[in-house]
Formats: C-alpha cells, sequence, structure tokens
C-alpha cells in the first residue's frame, strides 16, 4: 500500500510538467489591445535632422512603425510587406533603424527600396527597449494620442498587414 502512495506524487508531476510543456510549446495569444499602453516619448535622433516622437502620433493620425535592422534576415523577408502596407496607407508607415551602423540601415534601404515616411534612429537600443521590443523585426500601431494599439511580433504577413491597414484605415493623418 505505501508503495502506491509513493507513485501519486510522480504521477501529479509528469501530468504537471505535460500540462507546461503544451503550454510552452503552444501558447495562447492573448488580445494585445486589452493592454493598451503608451509608446515611448523618447525623442529619437532621424536622418533628417529634426528629431521624432511617436507619442503623440506625428502624423495627428494612427501609425505603424517598424522597428527593423539591416542584419536581420527577417526583416528583409518582410520588406515587400512594409512596402505594401505604406503604398496602401502613405505618410502612415514610420521606421526605426534598430541597433544598426547608419550606413548598413541606408545600403539595406537603397537595395530594396525605402518604404518609411521617415526613420528615426536607435543605435543603442534603448528606444526598441522603450516600445516593448522583443526582437525585430516588430511592428506597433500608434493612435493619434500616442497609444499603442496593436502590436504585431516577427515579419509581417498578408494578415499582419491587413489587420494593421485597418487600424490606419481607422484614424488617418490629419
Amino acid at each position: 500500500m505505501k508503495r502506491w502512495l509513493a507513485i501519486v506524487p510522480v504521477g501529479v508531476l509528469v501530468v504537471f510538467g505535460a500540462i507546461a510543456a503544451g503550454q510552452l510549446i503552444n501558447p495562447e495569444k492573448g488580445d494585445f489591445k486589452r493592454n493598451l499602453r503608451g509608446a515611448p516619448d523618447t525623442a529619437f535622433p532621424t536622418l533628417d535632422t529634426a528629431p521624432l516622437t511617436f507619442a503623440p502620433s506625428p502624423t495627428g493620425g494612427a501609425i505603424a512603425v517598424n522597428l527593423f535592422a539591416s542584419w536581420c534576415a527577417p526583416c528583409e523577408a518582410e520588406h515587400k510587406y512594409i512596402s505594401e502596407l505604406s503604398a496602401a496607407h502613405p505618410g502612415q508607415v514610420f521606421g526605426v533603424l534598430y541597433k544598426d551602423k547608419l550606413e548598413d540601415g541606408l545600403a539595406f534601404l537603397d537595395r530594396l527600396g525605402n518604404p518609411y515616411t521617415r526613420i528615426a534612429l536607435d543605435p543603442d537600443g534603448q528606444g526598441g527597449l522603450d516600445f516593448g521590443l522583443t526582437g525585430v523585426p516588430e511592428t506597433f500601431v500608434i493612435s493619434a494620442d500616442g497609444e499603442i494599439i496593436d502590436h504585431v511580433q516577427g515579419p509581417l504577413n498578408e494578415n499582419s498587414v491587413k489587420k494593421i491597414g485597418e487600424a490606419l484605415k481607422s484614424a488617418p493623418p490629419n
């Protein structure tokens, strides 16, 4: 009888481990909109002379901010989707060159095309951290008043471009 009691804790641990492994392998995606938060009020340096802030939106309407780098292979793979988004929503797609050398970022954009309205520079990565970046590429949709209303981790695809496009249409620039 005592052997049976020794098996119960082991069984409970096995069941708990299986549940935990299942959650790690296939986590449930939460709705980012429930976790509304402000965009960073960081004044990013830019390619031109005027610094760029995203809170509030620089256009007076919703914008998409894509953090990218020339050394990031998924950034290159998503570039056609960023270009598509920018063509459909002129003036509403901004870029942040994250932890990259300016000359490398410019060569990347010369080679693939520059879809961004303006490009902010984040050479030390602090601006990305202020956004809540987990790794490039990531795209944030920011409302006119500077709230992050959507967030796409990883490279964009057809579905995410459509979703971001709908958010941008809801509040076009002034």
